[in-house]
């Protein structure tokens, strides 16, 4: 497991790719929709576009300078959505790891154009009483970096309207975990709605469990 703050190796690199087969391999991501990125110093490491991870090997990732001067250095064009990967880890000095994926319960609720409520103490787990919903925008643009960076401005994930959903991980390996969580809590959130009406916890009860949750999970390494 590599430990954060990452430099630009092809060990980082190789641990993104080895993500992104693990996001698929968990089944909250499909082909090849989702994409990693890794901060490495003031640039950051991202997957290329349109390239099966499989096939993936580390001289194909992308670099980009995060104060946006410079061009991307590669032999591939970097993933479509670099733009709020860049912004997040702006936003975000905290973070090392950006995870964007399409899983299905996520989607669904984006379609809907739903966030999730505090159906579950796990919530916590993203920064407050609800998993945001960015607004709609075109996949690549501006402004749905814009959309998302300010949906997640304090919070660790949200979902993307009739798009699917994104996380920031101190590590990658919290990114990825974070990410599962966020897709559990989908469906469960989904799943009460066919049995009854959910019952969402207060912004009291969230706050205890704030507190209790800030060392919860995987360690950051």
């Amino acid at each position: 497991m590599l430990k954060a703050p990452y430099q630009d190796t092809p060990e980082l690199r190789q641990a993104i790719i080895d993500a992104c087969i693990d996001m698929n391999r968990r089944g909250i991501n499909q082909g090849t929709s989702g994409n990693i990125s890794g901060r490495a110093g003031d640039r950051m490491i991202i997957t290329p576009s349109g390239i099966p991870y499989d096939r993936m090997t580390p001289e194909m990732l992308v670099s980009l300078p995060l104060d946006g001067k410079g061009e991307p250095e590669g032999p591939f064009p970097p993933s479509t959505e670099w733009q709020f990967h860049v912004a997040l880890l702006n936003a975000r000095p905290d973070m090392h790891a950006v995870v964007h994926a399409h899983p299905v319960h996520c989607t669904a609720l984006s379609i809907n154009r739903e966030g999730i409520p505090a159906c579950h103490y796990m919530i916590a787990l993203f920064g407050g009483n609800s998993v945001p919903l960015a607004g709609y925008a075109l996949f690549g643009s501006e402004e749905l970096a814009n959309e998302v960076a300010g949906a997640m401005k304090d919070r660790n994930g949200c979902l993307m309207a009739n798009h699917g959903a994104v996380v920031v991980g101190e590590t990658l390996e919290k990114g990825l975990w974070r990410l599962e969580e966020l897709e559990v809590l989908a469906r469960a959130y989904i799943l009460s709605r066919t049995i009854g009406k959910p019952h969402i916890l207060s912004d009291a009860e969230i706050g205890e469990v704030m507190g209790a949750v800030k060392n919860y999970g995987m360690k950051s390494g």
